[in-house]
């Protein structure tokens, strides 16, 4: 019973020795199946990394292409944008530019036509005088001549008066030259004019020239100058000498004279000039 007893519980030893080896030997199965597995799954890890990185690539690739083809597009519409305003700017400027030409012939064209209007009406009111002309001549021809015939009848009458009382009853006393006046102080034809209308060799009849009384002293204009006899004409001039006899101005000894040709050698009648 006790051989029996030590036998058994070797034995028992033994199955228990063995039954750890073997679970010890599992156990370093199992600790040896995971590393073989991380072993095995690091090329696959990095076969799948390798794979992946083409992919990501692609991907980037394309997002840049997008993103670029995004800019363009942009691009593209900011020219367009920009070719539209352009061109609207430019037709704006084109319609401006046709408005103020529009606006520059019309007011040619009114300007033009004002301008016939009043030469039409120049046209028209020359035509109305030259009428007028043509269908007066007579009345106006018989006016004139009954103004002159009036004219002429009231200067012979005024002339008439203005000498009859400038006549001296006795000139030798009664007449002063300009020497005994003090010197002439009146307008001073010049020599040209003077030697192509005046002196002895210019005479005129006083009648036929325009007369006027100032201040008493009788006037006459010849040759663009008005003259005043500033004298009384001698006794021996006829009643009519400013209508028959023939006259002429001179200077002499510092002063203008009116002489009568039909008394050649005698003093002249001193005349005062003005414009």
């Amino acid at each position: 019973m006790k051989r029996f007893g030590v036998i058994g519980t070797t034995s028992l030893l033994f199955v228990l020795a063995g039954t750890a080896a073997v679970g010890y030997a599992q156990q370093e199965q199992r600790s040896e199946k995971p590393a073989q597995h991380e072993q095995q799954a690091k090329p696959e890890k990095q076969q799948r990394q390798q794979e992946k990185a083409p992919q990501q690539q692609r991907a980037q690739r394309q997002e840049q292409s997008q993103n670029k083809q995004q800019q363009q597009a942009q691009q593209q519409r900011q020219g367009e944008n920009k070719q539209q305003a352009q061109q609207a700017q430019r037709q704006e400027q084109n319609q401006r530019k046709q408005e103020q030409q529009h606006a520059q012939q019309q007011r040619q064209v009114q300007n033009k036509q004002h301008e016939q209007t009043a030469q039409r009406q120049q046209q028209q009111n020359r035509q109305g005088e030259q009428r007028a002309q043509r269908q007066q001549p007579a009345r106006e021809q018989h006016a004139q001549i009954q103004r002159t015939s009036q004219q002429r009848r009231s200067q012979e009458g005024a002339q008439r008066g203005a000498w009859q009382q400038r006549r001296a009853r006795s000139w030798e006393s009664e007449h002063r030259t300009w020497q005994q006046r003090g010197g002439y102080n009146g307008y001073r034809i010049p020599d040209a004019y003077y030697q192509r209308y005046y002196g002895q060799n210019h005479w005129f009849r006083v009648y036929s020239l325009p007369f006027m009384e100032v201040g008493g002293f009788p006037r006459f204009q010849y040759g663009g100058y008005w003259f005043s006899a500033v004298d009384p004409y001698p006794e021996y001039w006829g009643d009519d000498w400013y209508q028959t006899d023939d006259v002429y101005v001179s200077y002499f000894d510092n002063g203008y004279y009116l002489y009568n040709r039909r008394y050649p050698g005698r003093p002249g009648v001193a005349i005062s000039i003005s414009m």
